[in-house]
């Protein structure tokens, strides 16, 4: 069982920031930006590329209406997305609010986030949603 099916599960506490019966998002605690939040697919697959193309086009589909969530909690210009897959064997978007492409630098995380302010802009993100 991967790290993010045990946060799904409620092993391990996270802030939740959506949810459905099929895709799962919460804030990522190593942030790049105030808002970095992952979407996962509740069961576990490695690889984005190896979801059929219903659950492919599902998770897009949510990952969007979470972005929009972000995008009104965070007044930024945009949120980027990106895949990288390598360090959690679960697949997995990252969605980054940014306000320059420099923002999207995977090694500059923000360090020891405040758990106040992450709580915050979960539940700021969460009332944004459409």
């Amino acid at each position: 069982m991967t790290v993010f099916s045990r946060i799904i599960a409620g092993e391990i506490p996270c802030y939740k920031v959506a949810e459905d019966d099929r895709y799962f998002a919460f804030l990522d605690i190593n942030p790049l930006n105030w808002g970095h939040t992952l979407v996962v697919p509740k069961h576990e697959t490695d690889y984005i590329f190896d979801l059929d193309d219903e659950d492919f086009a599902g998770m897009t589909i949510f990952a969007k209406k979470v972005a929009a969530g972000i995008k009104k909690a965070t007044g930024c210009r945009k949120v980027a997305m990106a895949v990288l897959g390598l360090e959690v064997p679960h697949a997995h978007i990252h969605l980054v609010p940014i306000n320059q492409e420099g923002d999207m630098n995977f090694a500059r995380k923000i360090q020891n986030p405040d758990p106040g302010r992450m709580a915050e802009i979960a539940a700021a993100i969460s009332d944004n949603l459409e």
